[in-house]
């Protein structure tokens, strides 16, 4: 006769950790860490975490909100007291926003969606607070100033988009080579300008190139008064 086995009390299994938000969002940074943005999803967050995904909706109202949230949490990897000691407004400046952008250059994928989240989290709020403190050195209008820290992480963040993606993707390698072999076989009869402008039009390191356009905005920010607010 075959022994009956004895049932085990849900009182003696281990129980689970309780749900935080917190807790979603360091699972789901772990997750697109190993295996990109895609997978983190809800369903595949609920698998992680056992538990049904009905379960985070109280914690992460969607997807576009959990993303919004890793984005934050990547955040803390931004160096917010480069250079701190012996630079400048201008170079402190610089030195954060280039710090945010590599953050981003290592999650292309992150970078992309980073172009239309908006998180709210800590670390977000610290850039910001550590963006408007800098730029505020240069002694332009508050107007200004708010406004220029949306024209400069929208610049970041669209750069980190595109070269991390480039850099992370053979197909997208092969269009930027194919662009540039086509830049450079250019007839001056047909496109006189490109023509003109090459090689520099394509030139330059690319650390070179994003410090440049930061400046290129700075030097608009701080001289370009609001609509409205003109003496």
């Amino acid at each position: 006769m075959t022994a009956q086995r004895e049932p085990i009390s849900r009182r003696e299994r281990p129980a689970k950790p309780a749900l935080t938000r917190r807790g979603i969002v360091d699972v789901a940074v772990r997750v697109m860490r190993s295996e990109g943005l895609e997978k983190v999803t809800m369903r595949r967050l609920a698998q992680e975490l056992d538990t049904g995904p009905s379960s985070l909706y109280v914690y992460v109202a969607n997807t576009a909100e959990l993303h919004a949230a890793v984005l934050d949490a990547l955040l803390g990897e931004v160096d917010l007291a480069v250079d701190g000691a012996g630079a400048g407004w201008r170079d402190q400046l610089v030195a954060v926003l280039t710090s945010y952008t590599r953050v981003l250059f290592e999650h292309p994928q992150l970078a992309r969606s980073a172009l239309v989240a908006r998180p709210s989290g800590e670390n977000y709020l610290n850039l910001v607070e550590r963006l408007l403190s800098l730029l505020s050195g240069s002694g332009a209008p508050r107007e200004q100033v708010a406004w220029g820290i949306d024209n400069l992480l929208q610049y970041a963040t669209a750069t980190a988009a595109e070269h991390g993606t480039q850099s992370n993707s053979p197909e997208l390698q092969n269009d930027w080579n194919a662009l540039i072999s086509a830049a450079h076989a250019v007839h001056e009869a047909t496109h006189p300008m490109v023509k003109a402008h090459m090689p520099a039009l394509l030139a330059g390191p690319a650390e070179q190139r994003l410090a440049w356009g930061f400046d290129v905005l700075i030097n608009g920010i701080t001289h370009t008064p609001v609509p409205g607010t003109a003496g």
